[in-house]
């Protein structure tokens, strides 16, 4: 387990100025978490907590134990009225390449909503605060579909963006095989989903993914000033401004990411997926003529 909850007793609430960061095994005490994966760090400051993707080594891949300790803090922060606003953000030159797929091959998740994967899906889905994020280098699978659950996000000139799905012989996931046609038609999204080819930052503004392409060190910083304004906002306004915005799509949202999580981890156990990350693993070209 990632985190465990922390009685008030034994750690007190910080005001609201205070800033406080957590590394494994330190005790979080704005979130009343206690953390053990040094590959997610957060950061409370102004009200706005910073959820950081730390493994540079594996240009940020996350595994399902980054997945649960995500899905702890996310949850934490929905309930602590500490935490007005959430950023995420990577360590390094990468935001997030996407699932750690030699973990995922050895434990395959269930497509249960007690699932790591899965519940960081729903909590992010359904956090009613708003979310900011800044993308200041590569955005692969999963660190492009999470765009679609946050409000506000910057990326870097330089970030390159991709859903490589079909290369690797499984299908779409966080409803993105819903909200990408929605923001900018079916053609469109089957030629990034499809064909599955990296697209650059001007092409995710352009679908919709991001609000603003800027010079990579100001990425971070310009992410940081939004989140800084969103917390000084009335939170009840936002919340519900936010609500309002997603009312009609929630429902829907929920029921197609777990669709998919069938679908992606059936294919995932399939021939198709065991000959694309044999053929990577072997540094070839993967052939699925004999798939039918």
């Amino acid at each position: 387990m990632a985190a465990g909850i922390v009685n008030k007793e034994e750690a007190p609430l910080p005001s609201s100025s205070a800033s406080c960061s957590i590394a494994a095994p330190i005790f979080y005490r704005a979130l009343k978490i206690t953390m053990s994966n040094p590959n997610i760090q957060t950061e409370l400051q102004d009200r706005v907590l910073t959820l950081r993707i730390n493994r540079p080594e594996k240009k940020n891949a996350l595994n399902q134990d980054m997945y649960a300790a995500m899905a702890d803090v996310v949850a934490a922060a929905a309930k602590n009225d500490e935490v007005r606003v959430l950023l995420i953000t990577g360590t390094g030159d990468s935001f997030c390449s996407g699932n750690d797929l030699q973990d995922f091959l050895q434990a395959p998740p269930a497509p249960s909503p007690d699932a790591p994967v899965l519940r960081f899906m729903l909590e992010l889905a359904a956090f009613e605060k708003p979310v900011v994020a800044a993308i200041t280098g590569p955005a692969v699978g999963i660190g492009t579909t999470l765009l679609f659950h946050v409000d506000l996000a910057y990326a870097a000139e330089n970030a390159r963006f991709l859903m490589p799905f079909v290369n690797i012989g499984i299908c779409p996931e966080y409803a993105s095989s819903v909200l990408l046609p929605r923001n900018i038609g079916h053609v469109q999204a089957a030629e990034l989903v499809m064909l599955a080819e990296p697209f650059t930052a001007a092409k995710a503004l352009d679908a919709r993914l991001i609000n603003a392409v800027l010079p990579a060190d100001q990425v971070l910083p310009v992410a940081q000033a939004k989140a800084r304004r969103l917390a000084e906002q009335a939170p009840q306004a936002l919340r519900t401004t936010k609500a309002l915005l997603k009312r009609q799509d929630a429902a829907m949202i929920k029921d197609t990411i777990l669709l998919e999580a069938v679908h992606f981890t059936s294919m995932l156990r399939g021939d198709e997926a065991r000959e694309a990350l044999t053929a990577m693993t072997a540094k070839r070209k993967p052939d699925f003529s004999k798939f039918k």
